[in-house]
């Protein structure tokens, strides 16, 4: 697929999600990072967000818990490109019930080439980088030239 270069803005959309084992570890990194985070704009799924804003007063928009369709609408959020990084605390020694909207929410920040931390360390390297608080170009699948090469190719 064909690539265009989108621009992420100097204050970030930032989704915020955990699963319940390691909630409290996000609420952790959220205190450490507090300061950093209430300069961006703060999104996540339900239980997390209500937990994050209750106990830090950072002000989140929280979305429908994860297993009801948080994670989906994450995702629909990061192709409509009103995301721009997601730090996703999930718990790789537990099942989840809700585990294919995981992994799709996954494979389209891949696909969109949106920055995931998966883990505390890769969450403070992703929040202390120089570029969190700069516009940052980047590659995204050019959805528009796709479709206008698949409508020529049914026209012909």
């Amino acid at each position: 697929m064909q690539q265009k270069t989108a621009t992420m803005p100097a204050t970030k959309r930032i989704a915020l999600v955990a699963h319940d084992n390691v909630k409290a570890t996000l609420t952790d990194w959220c205190r450490l990072h507090q300061s950093l985070l209430s300069q961006h704009q703060l999104f996540a799924t339900g239980t997390t967000g209500h937990k994050l804003s209750r106990e830090l007063g950072l002000e989140i928009t929280s979305l429908i818990s994860g297993p009801l369709g948080g994670d989906q609408q994450i995702g629909a959020m990061l192709v409509e490109q009103k995301i721009d990084l997601i730090v996703f605390f999930w718990d790789p020694f537990e099942p989840q019930p809700h585990d294919p909207d995981v992994k799709a929410l996954l494979r389209i920040a891949a696909a969109w080439n949106v920055a995931v931390a998966c883990n505390r360390s890769s969450a403070d390297f992703m929040m202390t980088s120089l570029l969190v608080a700069q516009p940052y170009d980047y590659k995204i699948p050019d959805y528009d030239a796709y479709l206008a090469e698949r409508l020529s190719d049914s026209n012909g």
